[in-house]
């Protein structure tokens, strides 16, 4: 079996060999320097016998020596003038030949070179294509699913339409505390007599519907119950969990409730908390925006309306899983601005405080209501249902 033996190795044995050869001859230079003249006499005497033996032999053997000095730097230059092509080839060698030089080499066998002096490449072996496939990693499970545009309305089909459906406004259902000023008891309708007036809508014929029907009654012509009227709380008070929500699941009915959102996302004492609403709209009770700190949103810039507009509706979806379609504005205040925010924010429609129960198809953004006041029975109930708004 022949080994290869690349030619830098060879070249640098060589050099070796010519660097120990000028140490010897550097070493013979010394005899006649000034350390000679540091030996004794009697050794110097002896020193010269023997280099007189040494100068005879060298002169026999000395064009010898520079036979093969010059021989090897012959070789030398020839190395360094070959081509790079030659530089990179290797020497073939038999075991036998590194034994001289004191050279132990374990090579793996090479292939042997081509006439062309070039070794041959190997041979790539083709890897298989790795085909990647994702491993799909768990989606984190939301508490509400939500969509990432609002649901549309329902397209209007041209007609111009108007529909009479009271809206009846409700705020407190609860006792007025001691010393409660004059508003705080007009707004409040005490738990027992809330229960009357469900109790009066349900014996007289009244069907309670959501705001989302009367919206495709107008829009598309869809039919109503031949009594329809809506419920809606504003300002998303505790009692309306604590008394109003249980007394509308005792008589199967539903409400539309406008909340504050961040008076709900502050935790304010006397609002609804997120547990509560999220309660309330799981058993299917309607949730609207009233804005989200009951600002006057009449005269404000678009910046601003924007902001009020989108985040009650980003509060609401992040906790109940949908776009609210209803604005209740705050206080009743809003203008031409306001609608239009509101509208290209994706809501379907605006709740007013004015007085009234009759709705036109253009006009889903003014819908009027009827407010209920703490003084109001159920025969008082019935009289402003029964008005011609």
């Amino acid at each position: 079996m022949k080994y290869y033996v690349p030619l830098k190795f060879l070249v640098r044995q060589r050099a070796i060999e010519i660097i120990v050869a000028g140490w010897a001859f550097a070493l013979l230079a010394l005899t006649e320097g000034p350390v000679w003249h540091m030996l004794t006499p009697d050794v110097r005497e002896k020193r010269s016998i023997k280099m007189g033996q040494y100068r005879q032999s060298g002169e026999r053997n000395g064009a010898r020596s520079g036979m093969v000095a010059a021989l090897i730097l012959l070789g030398l230059m020839i190395a360094a003038c070959a081509s790079p092509a030659s530089l990179g080839q290797s020497e073939s060698i038999t075991p036998a030949a590194l034994a001289p030089l004191g050279v132990t080499h374990t090579a793996s066998p090479s292939p042997e070179p081509t006439a062309t002096h070039t070794p041959p490449l190997p041979t790539a072996t083709p890897s298989p294509t790795a085909t990647l496939t994702s491993t799909p990693r768990p989606s984190p499970t939301a508490t509400a699913t939500s969509t990432a545009t609002p649901t549309p309305g329902p397209t209007p089909d041209g007609e111009k339409r108007t529909v009479r459906v009271p809206i009846l406004m409700y705020h407190y259902v609860s006792v007025p505390p001691a010393g409660a000023d004059i508003y705080r008891k007009d707004l409040s309708v005490v738990p027992d007599l809330f229960d009357a007036h469900l109790t009066y809508l349900h014996d007289n014929g009244y069907t309670v519907i959501t705001l989302d029907d009367l919206l495709y009654a107008l829009a598309r012509g869809d039919v109503l119950p031949e009594k329809p009227v809506i419920l809606t709380f504003d300002d998303g008070y505790e009692d309306n969990y604590t008394n109003a929500f249980p007394i509308l699941s005792r008589h199967e009915m539903t409400g539309q409730f406008f909340i504050i959102s961040d008076f709900v996302n502050a935790g304010r004492e006397g609002y609804m908390t997120w547990p509560q609403i999220e309660e309330m709209s799981a058993a299917g009770q309607g949730f609207g925006s009233h804005s989200r700190d009951h600002p006057n949103l009449s005269g404000q810039d678009v910046d601003y309306l924007v902001w009020q507009a989108l985040g009650g509706a980003e509060a609401i979806q992040e906790h109940l899983g949908y776009h609210p379609r209803w604005i209740a504005y705050p206080s009743g205040h809003y203008d031409a601005r306001t609608i239009k925010v509101y509208h290209s924010a994706g809501y379907w429609g605006g709740l007013t405080t004015h007085q009234g129960a009759t709705h036109t198809s253009d006009g889903v953004f003014e819908l009027e209501r009827v407010r209920v006041r703490g003084s109001h029975t159920p025969e008082d109930l019935g009289a402003l249902l029964a008005l011609d708004w």
